[in-house]
């Protein structure tokens, strides 16, 4: 069965750190991190894929987020720096076969998500 498993959410105070990392059980041309919080749309973060490398969908997160990649591993990596209230949300990583895309509906196999809760 393929899946995506993710680990590393948590609790932190604003201006603290988390690390999140998305274990694929094969390897995927494109993995890619969203978030939704609550009473939001899920929103397409930052993606890593073999055919056009890291790619950012929010600006919000650029400057601050930095996503690595694994492949001997199938492992995805978001390292989170300098978070923010707004940042809390429930993280997922999704995968795909072929380019990379911000749009949710592309993607067929997700994580179980994991959630991070930033406190003022």
């Amino acid at each position: 069965q393929v899946q995506l498993v993710e680990s590393g959410g948590g609790s932190v105070q604003s201006g603290g750190s988390l690390r999140l990392s998305c274990t694929a059980s094969i390897s995927f041309s494109c993995m890619v991190w969203f978030r939704q919080a609550p009473g939001k749309e899920r929103e397409g973060l930052v993606a890593f894929g073999v055919l056009g490398g890291i790619i950012y969908y929010a600006d919000s997160v650029k400057d601050r987020f930095t996503v690595s990649r694994n492949n001997a591993k199938n492992t995805l990596y978001l390292q989170m720096d300098s978070l923010k209230p707004e940042d809390t949300a429930m993280y997922y990583c999704a995968a795909k076969s072929g380019p990379c895309s911000a749009i949710s509906g592309l993607y067929k196999i997700w994580g179980q998500g994991t959630q991070v809760t930033v406190s003022s």
